[in-house]
C-alpha cells in the first residue's frame, strides 16, 4: 500500500573474492532499492489480484443472496447446486468410465465450473415472484380455491332457499335431497382442491368433469349468472402437469435467456470464458429438446452436462419446494434414470453419478434422514453396480 511498508529486503553484507566482507557502495544501494521497489510492486499487484478474486467470488454469492431474499427455495437451490456440480465433476475427473476416461479437470477448471454453478440461475432475479413461488394452480395473491368453496356454499344456500320456497307453495321438499346435494358439492370442492395441488397428471376424464362443474351457476345480486369455476380458473385447473400454465411456464423458462444475456455481457477473463456456456446449458437436453437453444449432447461440453445432472438432482430432493414433497433418494434416482434413457440427461455421466455414489456424498450434507433410503436394487443392477 502507498506510504506503508509491508515487506523488507535485508542484505547482510557484500561478498567479494576475498573472505572479507565489504561495505555496499552507492551503486549497490541504488540497485537494492530498485529491486525492493520491483518486489513491492509485484506484492502489491498480487494482493490486488487476490482482493479482486475475493470481491468477484463474493459478488457471485451476493446474487444468490438476492434470489434468496426473493425466493428462499430458489436461493437455497443456488447454494446447493455448486456442491452437487463439483462433487460430480470430481467423480468424473477420476473415473475410469470409458466415455470419460480421458477427461480431467485442473484447479482452474474446477474454479471456472464452480463460478458457473453459482451463477447458473442468476436470471431468476427478473422472474416474477408469484410465478417462482406458485405452489397451487389457482394461486395468485390468494389461493382462488377458497373462492370456489365460497361459491359452492352459495349454491348450497340457494338450493336450500328453493326448497323452503317450495314448501311455502305447498310442495314437498325432501331433506334427503338437500343432504345428497350437499354431499355432491363437498365432493366437487374436494376434487377441485386436489387438482389444484398439481401433484398428479390431469387426464381427459378430469378435463371433462371440470368442464361439467364449470357449468354450475348461481345468480348474483345484479341478476347475472356466476359459474362455480370461472374461465381463468378452469384454464389453470386444466394444466396437465405441475402448477404453471403455458404462459407462466414460458416466463419461468425465460430465466435461462436472462441468465445467458446477463453473463454474456460480462467481460470474463480467459480462465472464466466458459462460464456463460456452463451456466446457460443446464436446461438443455441430450436429444435437443431442451431450452433455451435446443442444443444436443455433442454440442455441449462435459462440465455443462454435469451441471444439468446436478440441477435435476437438487431439484428433485429439495426440501423447500412449495409445490411438492422432498423425494427420497431411491425415487429421485429412479426418475433420473428414466430421464437418462429418454434423452434428457447424459447417460454416461449419470452412470458415473451412480458408480461413484455422488448422491451419498451430497445426501450426507443436505438431505434429511427420512430421505436417505437405499437406491433400488434393480436400478443398480441395470448399471452393473453392486448394492
Amino acid at each position: 500500500m502507498k506510504g506503508r511498508s509491508f515487506g523488507a529486503l535485508q542484505l547482510i553484507n557484500k561478498m567479494i573474492q576475498s573472505s572479507d566482507g565489504k561495505s555496499f557502495n552507492e551503486l549497490d544501494i541504488e540497485l537494492a532499492e530498485s529491486l525492493a521497489s520491483q518486489a513491492a510492486v509485484a506484492l502489491d499487484n498480487q494482493r490486488l489480484i487476490n482482493e479482486m478474486k475475493h470481491l468477484f467470488d463474493s459478488f457471485t454469492r451476493v446474487l444468490a443472496t438476492a434470489i434468496d431474499k426473493k425466493s428462499p427455495q430458489t436461493g437455497n437451490h443456488c447454494r446447493r447446486v455448486p456442491d452437487a456440480t463439483l462433487f460430480l465433476a470430481e467423480a468424473v475427473s477420476r473415473s475410469n468410465h470409458p466415455a470419460v476416461s480421458d477427461f480431467t479437470m485442473s484447479e482452474a477448471d474446477f474454479y471456472e465450473l464452480r463460478t458457473a454453478a453459482w451463477l447458473h440461475d442468476c436470471g431468476k432475479v427478473v422472474t416474477p415472484h408469484h410465478i417462482m413461488e406458485k405452489s397451487r394452480k389457482l394461486e395468485t395473491v390468494i389461493d382462488r380455491a377458497e373462492l370456489i368453496s365460497t361459491r359452492a356454499e352459495i349454491l348450497l344456500r340457494d338450493f336450500r332457499i328453493r326448497q323452503l320456497e317450495d314448501r311455502l307453495m305447498g310442495n314437498v321438499a325432501s331433506d334427503a335431497d338437500f343432504e345428497v346435494y350437499k354431499h355432491n358439492l363437498e365432493e366437487h370442492v374436494a376434487y377441485i382442491k386436489h387438482l389444484n395441488i398439481g401433484a398428479e397428471f390431469v387426464s381427459d376424464e378430469d378435463l371433462e368433469r371440470l368442464n361439467g362443474l364449470a357449468e354450475m351457476t348461481y345468480t348474483d345480486i345484479q341478476g347475472r349468472p356466476v359459474r362455480l369455476i370461472g374461465d381463468d380458473e378452469l384454464y389453470n385447473l386444466s394444466v396437465r402437469r405441475g402448477t404453471l400454465n403455458p404462459e407462466e411456464r414460458q416466463i419461468m423458462n425465460d430465466h435461462m435467456v436472462a441468465t445467458i444475456e446477463m453473463l454474456e455481457q460480462l467481460p470474463f477473463p480467459k480462465h472464466l470464458k466458459r462460464v456463460p456456456e456452463y451456466a446457460g446449458c443446464h436446461h438443455e437436453r441430450m436429444d435437443g429438446k431442451g431450452y433455451p437453444r435446443g442444443l444436443k449432447r455433442e454440442e455441449m461440453s462435459i462440465p455443462a452436462r454435469i451441471m444439468g445432472i446436478a440441477d435435476v438432482f437438487e431439484a428433485l430432493t429439495a426440501k423447500e419446494r412449495p409445490y411438492k414433497e422432498p423425494m427420497k433418494l431411491s425415487q429421485a434416482l429412479t426418475i433420473m434414470s428414466r430421464m437418462a434413457q429418454e434423452g434428457h440427461l447424459d447417460p454416461d455421466l449419470f452412470e458415473v453419478f451412480l458408480q461413484e455414489k455422488v448422491y451419498d456424498r451430497y445426501a450426507a450434507i443436505y438431505l434429511s434422514p427420512e430421505q436417505m433410503d437405499l437406491p433400488d436394487d434393480d436400478l443398480l443392477n441395470r448399471y452393473g453396480i453392486n448394492s
